[in-house]
């Protein structure tokens, strides 16, 4: 993949075959209604495919044909070993048809085919296969209790899960959520996002490949708002896990109590604190300022979109950062050279815009892009952009802007610092600069976010967690704490004769 051209990517895309019927007990089939809507190219505003535009009814027949499959054990109470081998080889199917969804995810979200070929797609495989290889390996537990007792502690699975997933990273976050859940032995609906559903469905074909039963894992395209609620308020759903806005978070919250008390973990927005200090490696720093805000367009909920820089090296900082953010002017998603591609659709691209002009009527000073571009393409293209002068309760500095929108906030002191990265309703992710150690741990240890970098930004792997405090979210993905979320703790007491 890595020798390919833009002509040679768009030859492919011509060539490519799309599937757009929902997944359901282990079978591509149509919605009952037979309707479908269409699913738009970004970097054209072009139909890619008809997609099934699935309802409540689709989601009550995907509902009880998970439920039965869990219920008779076909997945739930196959040997860990046996489970093992199906998600490894799933893996597996994955990287053989990496191509083809690289294409897909690059095609349907508008993501640089250098970063699914580099990043989405291979991400996605080494979730699965890592999940799949812990599975025979997580042990139960026998209790220190008196000698003529014996407890034991087994975790088991939940039962039904519904997944809904977003829309800027449908491949990747897609992955993290099966993973543990099917590990665990749970079966999955699975929500891809309405305008972003190709890769999951897929997926899905090739987990049935794979030797995946039928019934446990569905595949639901459809609106998200009047689907997300079905699902949310299901009474045969035991747990549901989402990523995407926290507003939207916050209303499945209510459902699942209004319901019936779902087990619900949620990752969910961010405005993630940047923290440069004068003693930085301010090259680096530089670099990696423009990357965490300007990598997929800025729609990333980690992205490090409050550039907090020490005053006294504030000016000659930023004609760093202006400098590499040069280099990410948006360009055609199938050109390998492209680093960002257009936003994911117009009403993105539109809110985006809205914003920059927030900015200015705020009274910042946008010192870099802030326009729309490559109109001509019928794509979503804007340029990435930078405000400084900002304070932190601008609503540039308080909100996510969800695009390629960079705030710069000065401070003078280490507790300034910390107290402006806390300044806000999110949690999510952050870093720091420093060749200080002290201050670089002190200020880590301080920021209340779920991951902090020190001295490098979008840091962490499959193997350490995932999420967010406050109202960025609760629950993990990724790691073996993301098996926690999956599982319930069944006590078994045994007093002995």
């Amino acid at each position: 993949m890595l020798d390919k051209t833009l002509t040679d990517w768009k030859a492919a895309a011509e060539a490519i075959s799309i599937e757009g019927r929902a997944f359901i007990d282990g079978r591509y089939t149509h919605s009952l209604s037979g309707e479908t809507r269409a699913t738009l190219n970004p970097a054209t505003g072009q139909e890619l495919a008809q997609v099934a535009l699935c309802s409540e009814a689709d989601a009550d027949r995907a509902v009880m044909g998970a439920r039965k499959a869990f219920e008779d054990g076909r997945w739930a109470n196959m040997a860990p070993a046996d489970r093992k081998m199906v998600l490894v080889r799933w893996a597996e199917l994955i990287e053989e048809h990496a191509e083809e969804l690289a294409l897909l995810e690059c095609l349907d979200v508008g993501k640089p085919i250098a970063d699914t070929t580099g990043v989405d797609v291979p991400s996605a495989v080494r979730t699965i296969r890592w999940s799949g290889e812990a599975i025979d390996k997580v042990y139960d537990e026998i209790a220190p209790t008196p000698h003529n007792t014996l407890a034991l502690v087994q975790r088991l699975p939940l039962g039904v899960i519904s997944a809904i997933v977003p829309w800027n990273f449908p491949f990747s976050t897609t992955a993290w959520k099966l993973a543990p859940a099917l590990a665990t032995g749970n079966s999955v609906i699975l929500k891809p996002a309405s305008n972003t559903p190709l890769t999951a469905l897929r997926m899905a074909g090739l987990a049935a490949e794979a030797g995946l039963p039928d019934g446990v894992l569905q595949v639901l395209p459809g609106p998200g708002g009047s689907m997300g609620k079905h699902l949310a308020m299901h009474m045969d759903i035991d747990g549901m896990t989402f990523t995407g806005s926290t507003p939207v978070g916050q209303l499945l919250m209510q459902y699942a109590g209004q319901s019936n008390l779902k087990r619900t973990f949620l990752e969910l927005g961010g405005k993630s604190p940047n923290i440069v200090f004068a003693d930085a490696n301010l090259d680096k720093a530089a670099a990696m300022a423009a990357v965490a805000v300007f990598y997929n367009g800025g729609q990333t909920c980690t992205a490090g979109t409050r550039l907090i820089v020490q005053d006294q090296v504030m000016d000659e900082f930023m004609e760093k950062v202006i400098q590499h953010s040069q280099h990410w002017m948006p360009g055609d998603p199938l050109d390998p050279s492209t680093r960002m591609g257009p936003m994911v659709d117009k009403w993105q691209h539109e809110s985006v815009a809205e914003y920059v002009q927030i900015g200015r009527q705020e009274g910042a000073e946008l010192a870099f892009g802030g326009e729309r571009v490559l109109a001509e393409t019928g794509g979503y293209y804007h340029e990435p952009s930078i405000f400084t002068g900002v304070h932190n309760q601008m609503r540039i500095a308080q909100e996510e802007i969800f695009g390629p929108v960079m705030s710069v906030i000065p401070f003078s002191t280490e507790e300034e610092a910390i107290t402006i990265a806390n300044d806000s309703i999110f949690g999510l992710a952050g870093a720091v600069w420093s060749q200080n150690i002290n201050t670089a741990h002190t200020v880590a240890k301080a920021v209340r976010v779920g991951t902090m970098g020190i001295n490098n930004y979008f840091g962490g792997d499959i193997t350490v967690p995932f999420g967010g405090f406050k109202q960025s979210g609760n629950g993990r993905d990724k790691s073996m704490h993301a098996f926690d979320d999956y599982t319930e703790l069944k006590t078994t007491w045994i007093e002995l004769d």
